[in-house]
């Protein structure tokens, strides 16, 4: 389990994040979702050791999380940016090397495999460089680099942005597939509101850098304060 208690943080002296509690349990789907510049990314960044915990702490299994965010990734916790951030000179299995430092051999061979099943079109591509892929396969790259990691906490910043509908679709089937098929933990931070709630366990509203609502999902696609800023209408409408 996942506990982050009390939690404030920013950059510099510019405090983003204010008193943020949120229990992630073994298992989950959680959701994150507000307006731009809610802190949401902040978020992740303080959960992945890029951005320093001012105040409070973030406990994993009932102990601190390290604050180098290499050490983060050892301990099982692993963050697929906003933006993909693949590296465009190198070629898809280069990407996924990156990856997979972590692991042996034999690992890395066994979860190399895993990724180009649940992700086909990067095992098409392998040979070729990532910066000539797709805007959707660039996000499958960077989901399958992450899972390289064998996380088994998985912070998701925004996986659908710019993609078309077809592939997102399937990235959200591929995140559904990673929580049940795997039992993967995971904080899924996502523009598409209605999509987030949706697939969420729990979720909770961010409005300048507080928490101001929480539920599971169901209850907050049905909350009316939810619909009329973040759903554009009445989930019934």
């Amino acid at each position: 389990m996942l506990e982050i208690k009390n939690l404030h943080s920013g950059y510099g002296k510019i405090e983003v994040l204010h008193n943020i509690n949120i229990t992630v349990p073994d298992c989950k789907i959680i959701g994150v979702i507000g307006r731009n510049g809610a802190g949401k990314s902040t978020l992740l960044n303080t959960i992945s050791g890029i951005v320093k915990i001012s105040q409070g702490e973030i406990l994993y299994n009932g102990e601190k999380i390290p604050s180098k965010a290499h050490k983060v990734v050892q301990a099982g916790i692993v963050q697929v940016p906003e933006g993909r951030r693949i590296f465009p000179s190198l070629t898809v299995n280069e990407n996924l090397i990156m990856g997979g430092y972590l692991a042996s051999p034999s690992e890395f061979s066994d979860r190399r495999e895993e990724v180009l099943e649940l992700f086909p079109i990067l095992k098409e591509r392998y040979n070729q460089q990532a910066g000539t892929l797709s805007g959707g396969e660039q996000q499958m790259l960077a989901m399958g680099r992450g899972l390289m990691s064998d996380p088994k906490v998985l912070l998701l910043d925004e996986p659908s942005l710019g993609l078309a509908p077809l592939l997102f679709r399937h990235v959200f089937e591929m995140i559904q597939r990673c929580n049940e098929e795997r039992g993967m933990t995971i904080i899924l931070v996502e523009q598409n509101a209605r999509m987030a709630l949706k697939m969420s366990d729990y979720a909770y509203v961010l409005e300048d850098g507080e928490i101001v609502i929480e539920g599971t999902g169901k209850e907050l696609l049905c909350n009316e304060n939810v619909q009329s800023a973040y759903l554009g209408a009445s989930v019934n409408g």
